[in-house]
């Protein structure tokens, strides 16, 4: 076979720190999207540690971000107030590590006000059976005390589905009813998003996820205005914050870990979306690159080259793209003066660099005739690096 010639003096090069996992590697931005498929310079998720399971005999314990509206301590219910007189203590007690409806005291509403989040809340119907229908073990959870998640002690006991056990009240029954048998710890686990108004108008009628004990109820559910009692509700915009509220409906229900955690911001409400108006990602995408650069300019040798170069992939820049390319004739130029007995070591490198650069002729961020390249390709084609594809009907 017919190999290259190659000068004998061979240079020491920098070791070239590998690019995060996914650089040059799946599609890149467009208009609408300012990230590239699978990018590593996408925010990571934050972390979050987990809590534990609740059992019938003990709670369990709240993920590490979550806001702790009740868990047994009796000065919890200092977070809690009568809702129709604010300014008095609620009724309701704390006996046992519970907070417990006391009958005929009114509703109960947390201080701390929120809106989007994750809420979970655990509560138990008499053990002592008493009525039936909607007069066993009724209460409610009233999401920023608007719209009901129905409480109701529905083991063999029916009722009017929109009014059962996890119903959104009035709009939507449950799918399926879960319910362990009165006395028994009942889990609900809620995602809650609010309806959001522009100009008067509903441009997201806001929504319910309900899990109870562990079996999904509610899949999304719209919220048509927020639902009530006997009157079809309508579209309408809920505040920004509102309080949690439990229902006191004359059972001594009873409630224990209680915790939510807020929600980010939906895309339509300002939040940040994978999808974003031109403007808006061409914004973001200057972003990105900029830090790209000043996360470059730190670095050395192809360490630095293929970080500028991946900047261009977000925003094209005159500069990164020069010192990246004379970078990149640097880098071509030494690799010809290695022994051909010595490539075998910068096979690493160079398989790297040309990676790079495969991806950003394919997109056009760099033209296809690009000599460096072809340099590359020619070693890479002479040492047969490439994997060699496998005859049809073989692995």
């Amino acid at each position: 076979m017919n190999r290259p010639t190659f000068h004998t003096l061979a240079l020491s090069l920098l070791t070239t720190a590998a690019l995060a996992d996914g650089a040059f590697y799946g599609d890149p931005p467009d208009a609408t999207h300012p990230w590239a498929i699978h990018d590593m310079n996408r925010p990571q998720p934050v972390r979050v540690e987990p809590g534990t399971f609740s059992s019938q005999e003990k709670p369990g314990t709240p993920p590490s971000d979550a806001v702790i509206l009740f868990s047994g301590k009796p000065e919890e219910i200092e977070k809690w107030q009568a809702d129709k007189t604010p300014a008095q203590p609620t009724k309701w007690e704390v006996k046992d590590g519970v907070l417990q409806c006391v009958p005929g005291s009114g509703y109960v509403r947390t201080k701390e006000e929120f809106s989007d989040c994750q809420l979970h809340i655990e509560w138990s119907a008499p053990s002592k059976v008493e009525g039936s229908s909607q007069g066993r073990g009724n209460s409610g959870v009233f999401l920023m005390g608007q719209v009901e998640v129905q409480v109701l002690d529905n083991y063999n006991n029916p009722s009017y589905p929109d009014g059962m056990a996890s119903s959104i009240y009035g709009i939507n029954p449950p799918m399926a009813n879960p319910l362990r048998a009165p006395g028994e710890w009942q889990v609900y686990d809620i995602v809650f998003r609010r309806p959001i108004f522009k100009d008067g108008k509903e441009v997201d009628p806001g929504y319910i996820t309900v899990f109870v004990n562990g079996v999904l109820t509610q899949d999304h559910t719209p919220l048509e205005g927020g639902g009530g009692h006997m009157k079809r509700s309508s579209p309408k915009a809920f505040p920004d914050q509102g309080p949690l509220k439990l229902q006191d409906h004359g059972n001594p229900v009873r409630y224990r870990n209680i915790w939510y955690r807020p929600l980010p911001k939906r895309a339509i409400d300002g939040g940040e979306a994978s999808h974003m108006t031109e403007a808006a990602t061409a914004a973001k995408r200057a972003q990105i690159a900029k830090g790209i650069r000043e996360a470059a300019a730190k670095m050395e040798g192809n360490e630095k080259m293929l970080h500028l170069f991946e900047s261009l992939c977000y925003e094209d820049n005159a500069d990164a793209r020069k010192t990246a390319l004379t970078s990149l004739g640097d880098f071509v130029g030494k690799i010809k003066e290695v022994p051909a007995d010595k490539i075998e070591t910068k096979k690493g490198e160079i398989m790297q660099v040309t990676k790079a650069l495969r991806y950003l002729t394919k997109f056009k961020f760099l033209p296809e005739d690009i000599s460096a390249k072809k340099d590359l390709e020619a070693i890479i084609k002479v040492e047969e690096w490439e994997p060699k594809p496998q005859p049809k009907g073989k692995k």
